[in-house]
This record gives structure tokens, sequence and C-alpha cells, in this order.
């Protein structure tokens, strides 16, 4: 590749950049303009009969959150057994 040809592509390339990113600058001026943004940001959050359960809906989404008593979650069960495998230092008998 000549140098010619690598000054072309920069300026291809930085084209598609700045049209992306006014593509974003613009969506963003649309929906805060129209009023769409704020319709997106807020959720109403309905309280059920059940303590456990807290249920978000907003305009196209309806989340339900279960806390269950005693659940572990799958992250920390996948860190405690890494965790035993690894042999931390005075994890054995180390004091004896």
């Amino acid at each position: 590749m000549k140098f010619k040809d690598l000054m072309k592509w920069n300026t291809r390339m930085s084209a598609v950049y700045a049209a992306g990113i006014w593509t974003m600058i613009g969506s963003y001026a649309y929906f805060r303009y129209t009023g769409r943004y704020a319709a997106v940001q807020t959720g109403e959050v309905q309280e059920p009969a059940d303590p456990n359960k807290v249920v978000y809906q907003t305009a196209h989404t309806k989340t339900i959150i279960v806390y269950k008593e005693g659940f572990v979650p799958y992250t920390t069960r996948i860190f405690s057994f890494f965790k035993s495998l690894r042999g931390d230092p005075g994890s054995g008998d180390s004091g004896k």
C-alpha cells in the first residue's frame, strides 16, 4: 500500500466516524426536543402485596424482581469455588 492509499483510507474512516457522531448527537437532540427522552427515563415502581417482589414498569418493558431469603448469587458461588481451589497462603494447616 502506498502513502496515497493510506491517506484515502484515513479520510474515508474519518467521514464514517463523523457521520456516526453526528447521528448520535442528532438523535439525542431529537428525543430531547420532542420529549420522548423524558418518557424513557421515568419508570413506575409498583408495590405489590408481596414484600419480596418489586415491579418496575415503563412504556415498553415490565420487570419483576423477586428477592428470596437465603439466596446466594451465582457469581458469589463461582468466586468462592475458585477461591477454595486457589489455595491462598494461610488457608491450610498454618495455624498449628
